[in-house]
């Protein structure tokens, strides 16, 4: 059996099991094409199965060859599931439409109570540019408002160099958060201005910000092209994917196998030939549209849809979305505040409805949220936050212990994190609060340092052992 990911195993068993309602572990290996003497390859399928089991994906009963296992859910309790209105913290702040509610309500149910689906084609195809609008003209013109600079004519490009390192540090590190990645704001400034690995990280952290810092580089440098060429986007890919693949060869290439989506009844496209065509068919229509919000939209829902590469297929989005907007000088999307998990839901039902209204909703707000990093009009614009607001004593005390205490570069986030433990805070207040100090020490200068009940000498000691 050729080697596959733990993700597409499960995706495979969680398709049969909706198919067949039980299955043995025969059925899987039948699926891929197993012998009966391959042993080790039935290992890692009984361990998959196994975790499933552990999860609450599946049930088993019997043992060794008679086992089979089955789906906890009946017919009776997936109905009760479908009607059982869904409380999403994840989404808290976001104005949902009522289509996406009723999508939300569909996606947050176990796997095994929806529809296994493959790629429609159809979802790319019928969509016309400039004809076709995903954002309404009130959403274009919203955005636009927030997004926009200045109304003078720039060389493309110009705006993102001016915001070089904050753009660097911002969407690279929101990005990697939503793979999973645990470097902190703090810790990815370090690694991207001074090459600093983060003590305890995993090495395949610090590769995948570095990663993002090369492949915003090249956009930024790309941004005088006329069209977004093939040759960009399998760029991004290659530059996202150095060092992460365990094929190396496979970074850049549109792929040539089949993948699966954890935790997603969807099965992308498994012909290499048709992908290659709905790729095209995406870049045509892709450089027609000529709305950049709208073109940045279009570019996250399909790529992310396509699953056009073997993996890091989402950070490639993510980045492609940002194209067209650095292109046309306007805010970048660096993904601020935005969860993970409402992130991943939106994802969901582009896979598994081809609806688009949840990613719609969540693609406005953080637009909006990322303005207000970059903008000084948007920002004075900005309601106060309520975290901040409630906590600021806390915060200030912590800031100016930071920089008294004269903690180095290296130590600031274990500082930080042991001065919040101390305060006895609730759970769900102290990773946003942590969060904050983050921005406030990001964003100290001497015009500023006062509000802390700091001298400006203080801050320059302090300031030197930083490496800046």
């Amino acid at each position: 059996m050729p080697r596959i990911k733990k993700a597409e195993l499960e995706s495979i068993i969680l398709k049969l099991i909706a198919e067949k309602n039980e299955i043995r572990l025969q059925d899987v290996a039948l699926v891929l094409g197993l012998s009966k003497s391959n042993e080790g390859d039935r290992k890692a399928i009984r361990r998959v199965l196994n975790s499933l089991i552990e999860r609450g994906f599946l049930d088993a009963k019997g043992a060794a060859r008679g086992r089979i296992y089955t789906s906890p859910i009946s017919a009776q309790k997936i109905e009760t599931l479908q009607s059982a209105p869904e409380i999403a913290e994840e989404f808290r702040g976001i104005s949902l439409s009522k289509k996406s509610e009723s999508l939300l309500k569909y996606i947050s149910q176990p796997i095994q109570a929806r529809t296994p689906v493959g790629y429609n084609q159809h979802f790319l195809e019928s969509y016309t540019p400039n004809e076709t609008f995903y954002l309404s003209e009130p959403e274009r013109l919203s955005l636009l408002q927030f997004g926009r600079v200045e109304n003078k004519v720039q060389p493309a490009g110009t705006y993102a160099r001016h915001i070089f390192n904050r753009l660097l540090i911002d969407l690279s590190w929101n990005s990697s958060r939503l793979e999973g990645n645990t470097y902190s704001l703090l810790e990815t400034k370090r690694l991207i201005e001074l090459g600093e690995n983060a003590e305890g990280k995993d090495i395949t952290e610090a590769q995948m910000i570095l990663n993002h810092k090369g492949a915003i580089e090249y956009i930024i440098d790309s941004a005088a092209d006329e069209k977004i060429s093939s040759n960009e986007i399998c760029s991004i890919h290659a530059i996202l994917s150095e060092n992460l693949l365990g094929d190396p060869g496979a970074s850049g290439r549109i792929r040539e196998i089949a993948v699966g989506v954890g935790g997603s009844t969807y099965l992308p496209l498994d012909n290499p030939h048709v992908l290659k065509d709905c790729f095209q068919i995406f870049l045509e229509k892709l450089n027609l549209i000529e709305n950049p919000f709208e073109q940045s939209f279009f570019s996250l829902v399909h790529l992310s849809y396509m699953q056009a590469f073997e993996d890091v297929n989402k950070r490639t989005a993510r980045l492609a979305a940002n194209i067209s907007l650095i292109k046309n000088n306007l805010n970048p999307l660096s993904f601020t505040d935005v969860d993970k998990k409402a992130y991943v839901k939106s994802l969901l039902g582009i896979y598994e409805k081809n609806d688009i209204s949840l990613m719609h909703d969540l693609y406005i707000w953080a637009y909006k949220r990322s303005s207000q990093r970059y903008s000084a009009i948007q920002q004075s614009m900005g309601e106060p936050n309520i975290l901040k607001l409630k906590y600021r004593n806390v915060i200030k005390d912590i800031i100016r212990s930071i920089i008294l205490e004269k903690v180095g570069g290296e130590q600031v986030v274990g500082k930080i994190r042991n001065l919040i433990a101390r305060q006895n805070l609730p759970l769900e207040d102290a990773d946003g609060i942590f969060k904050l100090i983050e921005i406030e020490i990001l964003s100290l200068h001497e015009g500023n340092v006062a509000r802390f009940r700091i001298r400006p000498q203080e801050f320059q000691q302090w300031q030197k052992l930083q490496g800046r």
